[in-house]
């Protein structure tokens, strides 16, 4: 992967100026490096990953396999822009292995969640099972680790 994306990946925020130190060009060039990927739709968007046992949300996040049946003309592809379609979906892959898709859906509780597969999901023409696993903890998003309570209790270690 370019070296530019990779630095934008660990952090986003860094300035074109930072940037162009770090990669040994100019901020004017890395501007527009940026810009182009934006425009080829390369760089998708910008967001901000945060813990959320630090936040006081009490929206829950589900990873549910997708079973299909592809579409002669398609594959996968029409019914999974579809499904990717959805507000509740905030991610998904096709996959591979015992599920074609995998997606990740997320709502203001459990119930929203269920509604959403029972009554929109799961009725799709062309989805033949689901198997929704509700996330409990996050140890680790996009990268960065989240702070965990070990780390914070953990005593000096001594020989």
């Amino acid at each position: 992967m370019e070296a530019l994306l990779e630095l934008l990946q660990q952090n986003a925020r860094l300035t074109n100026s930072e940037l162009a130190d770090r990669l040994g060009t100019t901020a004017e060039a890395v501007a527009a490096r940026i810009a182009a990927f934006e425009v080829e739709k390369t760089i998708l968007g910008y967001n901000a990953v945060i813990d959320p046992d630090k936040t006081e949300s009490s929206d829950v996040s589900a990873l549910i396999e997708v079973r299909l049946r592809p579409e002669r003309e398609g594959g996968f592809d029409h019914i999974a822009e579809r499904i990717a379609k959805f507000g509740q979906v905030t991610s998904c892959y096709l996959m591979s292995g015992g599920y074609d898709l995998a997606i990740i859906v997320e709502g203001p509780d459990l119930r929203e969640v269920a509604s959403f597969v029972s009554e929109k999901l799961s009725t799709i023409d062309g989805v033949l099972s689901t198997t929704t696993h509700f996330q409990l903890k996050v140890y680790k998003q996009a990268g960065f680790l989240a702070e965990t309570e070990n780390e914070l209790t953990r005593l000096p270690v001594t020989p």
